[in-house]
């Protein structure tokens, strides 16, 4: 192992209280994952040393004694409890800045959202997807399990089925769910501000109180700018006119924001715009301000940053850069708790950085929105942007070339096209009635439709894991799949098995404090050992040793 190198100019002096420095980079490595204890690096006859303990005094006056020796770095204690926003902890009831994020059709599962609050995190409830009476199942649940932990629900733009979207916000309200993860969104909607400020009034002492919490989870800057302004005057006037809220109530609403905070959402997983986070979480805070300052709102909207987060260096480096909280998403769907079958866990855990692909997405197909899933191992994404090839060049299926209907048939389908049609017909029956007398009017729309179907039941397949149809499942997955692998591997995470959301969480959120760590000795002038700079998957067990706390 390579010795450490010592700056030139020492920071100040050190002390001796009762222990005496150890030498050695093995000392140094052992000091650096003690977060929670200071690091004091002592130039002690020419060799570097390290203490967790003593008096350090910072510049050029020693102080007197024989035992004073040059103090080379220092490292604060830290705790992965302080890293993020206090304000986003405080408000949510978390000893950790840190969500799991929402992946639909309950793959984020109520064991998953359970683990993470009995871990002092929050998660959100995958809800998108769902029919209202399997959400209202999965609150049920999380309910009577969570007790007074936080968690929230996911509620995603629909702009093809704007009524379920409004059956799933009368559905939160009336179970008096009070957080949701508002995602995918391309404009605000009237559900959704009818969630943000029903029940908006002043308290005793006149604060403005809005009960409904919306984390936003955005990467366009248009979309970020109306969840950090007030929510729009033509909504707020609908829903006086509906009797839904009060006039007084509405021109409260103009001192919150949409949200209570805003995820910026890289690349990543599912929807995605495949922004870079360096660039993202900047533009997103800065946005935040200016908007704060306009509206001079009381409170500040802090600004999570999801999209990458898969290494104990991504983690640091978006606290470092200001973030409030990290999300996570793609990582999580590898781990036990996750709503999918153990073949997709399988499947992503043996995925690299550079296999993931864009395809069109089901619930927004007609618009052309993408999402990034994986393409190792299946072949949804080419046959995903196949059908959107065949709808934006034709308008009907009976126009679609013969050869090119019998692949379809043959491979996509695996029936006719009638036969498949019978079955969208009575899935929309249960949905959305109407698009069915649409369809049965507009040969383009039927079309559409059958299409959505399958990619719709890509998702479904790879969740249940149905061994059929394992060329055609939908698997959401960003690059931090990879990236995740990469890290764990030869550790035990590397099998899949090990992966437990908590263990999972606490490994980015320690190895983020040890890398901060790193980073202060080495912005002192200090060369640290390689085996100083990386931090490798502990046990959860050894993680709580090292934290002091069992």
């Amino acid at each position: 192992m390579p010795l450490m190198k010592m700056n030139t100019k020492p920071l100040g002096w050190w002390q001796p209280t009762i222990n005496q420095p150890t030498a050695g980079d093995q000392a140094l490595l052992d000091a650096i994952k003690r977060v929670t204890h200071p690091l004091f690096l002592i130039n002690c006859n020419g060799k570097m040393a390290v203490s967790m303990g003593g008096t350090a005094t910072i510049g050029n006056k020693k102080p007197s004694g024989s035992d004073v020796l040059p103090l080379i770095g220092y490292a604060p204690a830290i705790h992965p409890k302080d890293l993020g926003d206090p304000q986003f902890k405080k408000a949510h009831n978390l000893r950790y800045a840190y969500v799991v994020g929402a992946m639909a059709n309950g793959i984020t599962s109520v064991e998953m959202v359970e683990e993470a609050g009995r871990s002092g995190m929050i998660g959100f409830f995958g809800a998108a997807g769902l029919l209202t009476h399997q959400i209202e199942d999965a609150i049920d649940l999380l309910q009577d399990r969570m007790e007074s932990r936080s968690f929230g629900m996911n509620l995603i733009h629909n702009p093809t089925d704007p009524e379920l979207e409004a059956a799933t916000v009368n559905l939160y309200i009336k179970r008096g769910i009070k957080l949701i993860s508002a995602s995918a969104y391309l404009d605000l909607t009237l559900p959704l501000v009818y969630f943000r400020v029903n029940g908006i009034h002043r308290d005793n002492n006149g604060k403005v109180i809005c009960p409904g919490k919306v984390v936003a989870k955005v990467s366009r800057v248009e979309v970020a700018r109306k969840f950090l302004s007030p929510p729009p005057q033509k909504f707020l006037k609908l829903l006086v006119e509906k009797n839904l809220i009060t006039s007084e109530q509405a021109a409260l609403s103009a001192a919150i924001p949409m949200a209570d905070n805003l995820t910026a959402e890289a690349d990543s997983g599912g929807h995605t715009d495949n922004r870079p986070a360096l660039t993202l979480l900047p533009t997103m805070l800065a946005l935040r301000d200016d908007i704060t300052t306009k509206h001079d709102y009381v409170n500040s909207i802090g600004i999570g940053l999801a999209g990458g987060i898969a290494t104990p260096e991504s983690t640091a480096a978006a606290f470092a850069m200001g973030a409030a909280y990290v999300l996570t998403g793609s990582i999580n769907q590898a781990c036990v708790e996750a709503g999918t079958s153990d073949t997709v866990r399988q499947m992503l855990a043996e995925a690299e950085q550079a296999d993931v692909a864009m395809a069109p997405s089901a619930d927004m197909f007609e618009l052309g929105v993408k999402v990034q899933v994986l393409k190792r191992g299946t072949m949804f994404a080419l046959r995903a942007a196949k059908l959107y090839e065949l709808y934006s060049r034709y308008g009907s299926y009976a126009e679609i070339p013969t050869n090119q209907r019998d692949i379809l048939q043959r491979d996509f389908f695996r029936c006719t096209f009638h036969e498949e049609w019978e079955k969208t017909k009575h899935f929309f029956a249960q949905r959305d009635p109407k698009q069915i007398e649409i369809a049965e009017n507009k040969p383009k729309h039927k079309m559409a439709l059958v299409f959505r179907s399958y990619l719709g039941q890509s998702s479904t397949w790879a969740n249940s894991g149905d061994p059929s149809r394992k060329i055609d499942y939908q698997i959401w997955c960003g690059p931090s799949m990879g990236v995740f692998n990469q890290w764990v591997k030869g550790t035990f995470l590397e099998n899949r098995k090990n992966r437990k959301t908590a263990t999972v969480a606490m490994n980015l959120m320690f190895g983020a404090t040890v890398a901060t760590r790193v980073n202060w000795l080495r912005h002192q002038g200090v060369t640290l050992p390689h085996e100083a700079e990386r931090f490798y998957p502990l046990e959860l067990s050894k993680i709580i040793e090292l934290l002091d706390e069992t």
